[in-house]
């Protein structure tokens, strides 16, 4: 049967040439768009459990057959839902049934990854691998690892169970501790080609916001906190609205400091302020754990300010 290489170009060649060269590192760090960054993610960790030791899962051996799982559209693991508190879930999973490939990601209803799943992760780490090889867990979502939980990890960096890889995936890196960061191979992944935010097979919910960007400057006070009003309710939800506001808001003020320069227009020191503005909210959403509307509503001022 034909290897199935760890997708994504140069990124999955590198955790590939790591396996064959046996030259595998404690920590990673996967930092890209989350859908690519878990398919890479689950791609390595099939592989370093492998029996083939080519870098590539071959799908054919018992250890391929046991991690082989199924997934979402997005390729992400499907079925079982974790629990941040291990009450309606359980805190990690497997990949597949593999015994030695470990999952952990935010709860369905929680708005971080939970020192309780951090501590039952490293639990789980310390019992000995299947057939003495090789242990990995990925940590999907790494930037919505809560203080404790990040401190918690550290440690785990520090001193690795041995034969055990750490594989964190994340969208913004910078949202995850710098001692973290220093503990880890880092790898980027490129941004999934896209025609734009006003490509007319641009989902809707993309669409409207863009909608909503572009009619800032116009906006008076009351109408911008009508507008930041859609980010109440549920935190996990509204932190998770907020988050994709902040990343088109970021593509949005991107393709108009462009357009500018292009035209010839020097951008403002205002707008590229803006977009360090936009970094700092992201921080205080992910750490600080912000009120997602009044995160909305100091973007949506921000940027109206920013490009009147």
């Amino acid at each position: 049967m034909q290897h199935s290489a760890p997708e994504d170009g140069e990124a999955g060649l590198l955790l590939a040439r790591a396996i064959e060269n046996d030259r595998v590192h404690s920590g990673y760090l996967l930092t890209g768009p989350n859908a690519a960054g878990t398919r890479v993610a689950l791609g390595f960790v099939r592989a370093l459990v492998c029996e083939s030791g080519s870098g590539r899962a071959c799908e054919a051996c018992g250890s391929c057959r046991k991690s082989q799982q199924a997934e979402t559209a997005e390729g992400t693991p499907a079925a079982i839902v974790l629990d941040g508190k291990g009450k309606r879930g359980p805190t990690y999973r497997h990949v597949g049934d593999h015994p030695d490939l470990l999952y952990v990601a935010r709860g369905a209803d929680d708005t971080r990854i939970t020192i309780g799943q951090i501590r039952d992760l490293q639990g789980a780490l310390r019992l000995r691998g299947f057939d003495g090889g090789r242990r990995a867990a990925i940590l999907d979502g790494a930037e919505w690892l809560n203080a404790s939980a990040q401190n918690a990890l550290l440690r785990i960096l520090e001193e690795p169970p041995p034969r055990t890889t750490l594989v964190l995936v994340a969208a913004r890196p910078t949202a995850v501790l710098a001692t973290i960061r220093s503990r880890c191979v880092r790898v980027r992944l490129p941004a999934d080609p896209e025609a734009g935010l006003r490509d007319p097979e641009t989902p809707a919910e993309t669409s409207e916001l863009v909608a909503l960007l572009d009619g800032l400057p116009g906006r008076s006070v009351s109408q911008i906190l009508d507008a930041a009003e859609a980010y109440r309710g549920s935190r996990a939800e509204a932190a998770e609205a907020v988050t994709k506001l902040i990343d088109v808001s970021g593509d949005w003020l991107r393709e108009r400091v462009t357009a500018q320069a292009l035209g010839g227009e020097r951008p403002t020191l205002r707008a590229l302020d803006a977009h360090r503005s936009l970094q700092k909210l992201r921080r205080d959403l992910v750490q600080r754990n912000a009120n997602p509307q009044m995160v909305a509503e100091r973007l949506l001022f921000g940027l109206r300010d920013a490009v009147a």
